[in-house]
């Protein structure tokens, strides 16, 4: 399993998609996304879900955690099934979000993927996207690294997507 964290417009999106191009056999690719839109609309932006503040602020209801917590347990059953998983992830609470993940993954070979990227180029690319609240990406690029424990970092602002997941593969195939 190959988890990457970073912030709201790091790269990471592209860099999975490499990632699923590079890497030999089948890898499925999850993400926060994928678990957002899979939350009941109340959860996302109402009363103990996930709150987006007009700053780009994003705050984590109770009930929202819990179904993050068991939605990653069911991902980690998936890799103990057979399953290959990169998985593309934003750490809001950074080094808590990986321990959660970590206690979820125990026992599994995972490789622990920092996708940095700086915070004026990730709030340019959220303009362009158009679909994030502005502010989300400044205010998390920086912040869901700390605590972090990384096997390897890649720079999404001054690197291409497909050189991120080369040097990622390269990582990963040196480890098996």
């Amino acid at each position: 399993m190959i988890v990457l964290n970073g912030g709201s417009s790091s790269g990471k999106s592209g860099i999975v998609r490499c990632l699923q191009a590079v890497l030999p056999g089948a890898w499925l690719a999850f993400g926060v996304d994928s678990l957002d839109a899979a939350m009941p609309a109340a959860l996302r932006g109402g009363e103990g879900g996930l709150e987006l503040g007009a700053d780009g602020t994003v705050t984590v209801g109770p009930e929202y955690r819990r179904l993050s917590d068991a939605w990653a347990r069911g991902v980690a059953a998936m890799v103990r099934a057979g399953a290959q998983v990169v998985l593309d992830e934003v750490f809001l609470d950074g080094a808590d979000g990986q321990k959660r993940w970590q206690h979820a993954l125990d026992g599994l070979d995972v490789l622990w993927v920092g996708v940095r990227c700086d915070p004026d180029t990730a709030a340019g690319r959220e303009t362009a996207r158009g679909d994030r609240i502005p502010g989300m990406a400044r205010a998390q690029a920086e912040s869901v690294h700390r605590g972090m424990r990384y096997d390897v970092e890649v720079d999404s602002a001054g690197t291409e997507s497909m050189a991120c997941a080369l040097l990622i593969a390269e990582r990963y195939a040196s480890r098996t």
